[in-house]
Formats: structure tokens, sequence, C-alpha cells
């Protein structure tokens, strides 16, 4: 078996999960296990499927962090439940999945899954830094589009996107960015910044959507390029697009670094962050077998212990 790594936006997963198995699904004293029973199914079959050998279960220690706040305001806006002055706001989680993230940790500690995450930082930057860094192939695991910036034929990064259900996994390579999109993925977070994207309160540019946004990259290759050439007379830009811009320079000045997912952040590595996959032994066996029957996993757990049993 090839080496593999396996980045998962974790959040994104476990949302997918609560929404996706019924919440009639508890433990014994009436606390809900469907969002554990559902990442825990998740994880077993996306590492058998797509043959990861090492996995990050990636968090968001800064689901809307401050820095990317400050410069477009109404970034995550809409799903604050609570603003925390010199603090992390507080996200509208359903309190039925709120109290299954701690179980969430456990199970996942006590299977061997790495979990990492960073200060003022979401787990999309966790994940760019990993893909980027990897000196192996790396598959990374979400709902969301922003992180289709990261696909790269050349470094052997592709995303598994979840979007349509796990029956419905969709593997996306250079080749599907671009027909999809009519971009390449590099070219991803400028497009997202021209468009726009109401999921993250990132407003756009009024009047340009993805058809417009998608041909002007596809002529003037960068946002960067398109501002230059919309200052110039003779760039090729019509007055009508360039009034479009200038209308949101203060939008565009800031947009990119909110967009970009970070590259850099100081991790540890995956050696130290323990994420190659082996199987369960011993008293972390024990535990989780026994917290199948008392937290009412049902087959969950045994499908993740024969899972990595695989990786022997």
């Amino acid at each position: 078996m090839t080496d593999r790594l396996m980045l998962l936006d974790t959040a994104s997963l476990y949302f997918r999960a609560f929404y996706g198995v019924p919440d009639s699904i508890r433990r014994p004293d009436g606390t809900p296990v469907n969002a554990v029973r559902g990442l825990l199914d998740m994880i077993a079959r996306l590492v058998t499927d797509y043959e990861a050998t090492s996995l990050v279960a990636c968090w968001d220690d800064d689901w809307r962090p401050q820095w990317r706040v400050d410069l477009i305001p109404s970034y995550k806006a809409h799903r604050v439940a609570e603003v925390v002055p010199g603090g992390s706001d507080i996200e509208v989680v359903p309190d039925p999945l709120e109290a299954q993230i701690p179980m969430i940790r456990h199970t996942l500690g006590l299977a061997g899954i790495a979990i990492v995450g960073a200060p003022e930082h979401e787990a999309d930057d966790v994940i760019g830094t990993y893909a980027t860094g990897a000196k192996l192939p790396v598959d990374v695991v979400t709902g969301d589009r922003d992180l289709f910036q990261l696909v790269d034929d050349a470094h052997h990064v592709r995303v598994i996107y979840t979007a349509r259900g796990m029956k419905n996994l969709e593997v996306l390579t250079d080749a599907v960015v671009v027909g999809k999109y009519r971009v390449v993925p590099e070219q991803y977070a400028d497009y997202a910044t021209l468009r726009g994207d109401t999921s993250d309160g990132l407003p756009g540019v009024a009047g340009i959507g993805e058809k417009t946004a998608a041909s002007l990259l596809g002529e003037h290759g960068t946002l960067d390029g398109l501002l230059a050439a919309a200052d110039d007379p003779d760039g090729g830009v019509s007055p009508s697009v360039a009034a479009k811009l200038a209308a949101a320079a203060d939008y565009l000045a800031v947009a990119p670094t909110v967009v970009k997912v970070v590259r850099d952040l100081d991790l540890p590595s995956l050696e130290e962050a323990g994420a190659r996959l082996h199987p369960v032994v011993g008293d972390e066996r024990a535990e989780l077998e026994r917290l199948a029957t008392e937290w009412n996993l049902g087959g969950a757990v045994g499908r993740l212990l024969a899972a990595l049993d695989k990786l022997a």
C-alpha cells in the first residue's frame, strides 16, 4: 500500500453526521450520539475506500479568527451565537451536537487518531499547512468549497467533497475543478473573492457572478493581474467591469487574505502529531468496545476498529 495522508475538515464532517443520522440514537441517559456514531462510520469508510495510512482530524481552535473579522466584519457573522470580546466568538451549534463534541474527541483519541488545531486559526488553515508541506499524496475531506484552492495534481493533493453525501462522494482533481468552475485550482481563491460566498459572509464584487469571474481570471490570470488591467486604459477591461472593481476596492484590498488558507502554520510534524494509523490494541481497544455498548454506538466502533486492523 502506498502511503497516503488524509486530512479531515472535522467540523464539516460531524455537522454532516449530526444532520444525516437520526437524533433518536441516544445513550441510556438520553444524550444523543448520532454525530459520534456517524463520524466514526465516515472515518472507517474513508480510510478503507481511499487507503489512508496517516490521518489528521483537523480542528477549528478558532472557527472565526479575529484577524479575519477585522478585515471583513461580515465574515461568518450570520453564524455567531454570542460575541466574545477578546476571545473566540461562539458559533451557532445545536445543543444536541454541542453535547457530543467532547465524546467525539474522546473516541478519536482512544482510536489513536491525531487531532490538531492551531490558536487563532481554522481547521482550513491546519489543512492548508499540512497539505502544502506533505511529502506524500494527500486527500482533503470536506464539504466546503473553500479548500478547492488546495487541489494540486503536481503535488498529489485531491479533495474528497462530501456535499452530496457519503454515498455520492466526489474526488476533485485539477481537471474536475476546471470543469466545474472554468478556473484552475490556484485561481480558485481569487475566483471566490470576486464571486463572493454567502455561506462565509463574503459579499464579493457586486455585479460579478461566477461566469464573469471565471472569464476575467481566464483572461488576466490573477486578481492582481485583473486589477492592474482595470487601471490601464489599454488593459482590455470594459468600463463597466472596471467601475465595479473600483467600487469594491476596499473589499478587494483585504478579501484575498481572508479567503486564502494559511499554509505556513507552526504545527507538529505528522510524526509528532501521531498521524500514522495503526490497529487499536490493549486498554484503548477495550475501552472503545465498552463505550460502543455504554454509549449505544452500534456497529460504528467495530467498523472503525476493523478498518484500522487492516493497517497492521
